[in-house]
C-alpha cells in the first residue's frame, strides 16, 4: 500500500512538473504578427513559423485592398500620405501569452503597411515586457520599415531586424532566401 502511495505521488509530481512545463512554454512562445498582400512576406512567415514552431496571426485591413497592382498602391500612398490608421480585422488570441513578437512586413512606399501600424499603435495590445523582433520584405531596399516598427512599439525591447531583398518583383526566389533567414534565426536563438 505504501509503495503504490509512493507512485501516486511521484506521478502527480510528475503531471505537476509537466502542467508548469508547459504553462512557462506557452508563456514565452513566440507570435509572428505578418502582413502580406502579394504573398512574398507569407512565404516568409510560414518558412520561420515552421522552423521555429511560432504561432502566427495575420494583419488584414477591414476593407481588402484592391487585388490590381496600381489601384492597390495608390490606396496604400494615400494612406501614408494622409497618416490614415485604417480598421484591421480582429486581434490575436491571448496576446500576453506571448514574450517575443516578430513583425513581418513589406515595404509598401517606403516603411510599413499602414494596417500594421493600426496593430501597432492603434489596437490596444499592450506591448510592456514584449520583445519585437522587425522583418521586412522588399523589392529594392528597406528604408525606414525596420526603424519604422522599432518606433511603433517603444514600451516594447527590440532585437536586430532582418531587411530580405528579392531579386524579382513576384517573390519567384524567396525560397533563395531561407538560408539568410535561417542564419538570422540562429543570431537571435530563435
Amino acid at each position: 500500500m505504501k509503495k503504490y502511495l509512493i507512485l501516486a505521488a511521484a506521478a502527480m509530481l510528475s503531471l505537476t512538473a509537466c502542467a508548469q512545463n508547459n504553462k512557462k512554454m506557452n508563456e514565452n512562445k513566440t507570435l509572428i504578427a505578418w502582413f502580406s498582400w502579394s504573398g512574398n512576406t507569407e512565404a516568409v512567415v510560414n518558412h520561420i513559423a515552421e522552423v521555429t514552431g511560432a504561432d502566427t496571426f495575420r494583419i488584414e485591413r477591414e476593407k481588402p485592398y484592391p487585388v490590381e497592382y496600381d489601384p492597390c498602391t495608390v490606396d496604400a500612398k494615400q494612406e501614408v500620405d494622409n497618416n490614415v490608421f485604417p480598421a484591421i480585422k480582429g486581434l490575436p488570441e491571448n496576446f500576453d501569452r506571448y514574450k517575443t513578437v516578430i513583425v513581418a512586413v513589406p515595404v509598401w512606399w517606403y516603411t510599413a503597411p499602414m494596417p500594421v501600424r493600426t496593430f501597432l499603435e492603434k489596437s490596444g495590445l499592450n506591448w510592456k515586457g514584449k520583445t519585437v523582433i522587425p522583418l521586412c520584405t522588399a523589392y529594392t531596399a528597406e528604408y525606414n520599415t525596420l526603424k519604422d516598427i522599432v518606433k511603433a512599439t517603444p514600451d516594447a525591447s527590440h532585437l536586430e531586424g532582418l531587411a530580405v531583398i528579392t531579386t524579382k518583383m513576384n517573390g519567384e526566389d524567396i525560397d533563395k532566401k531561407f538560408p539568410q533567414i535561417d542564419a538570422w534565426l540562429k543570431k537571435l536563438n530563435l
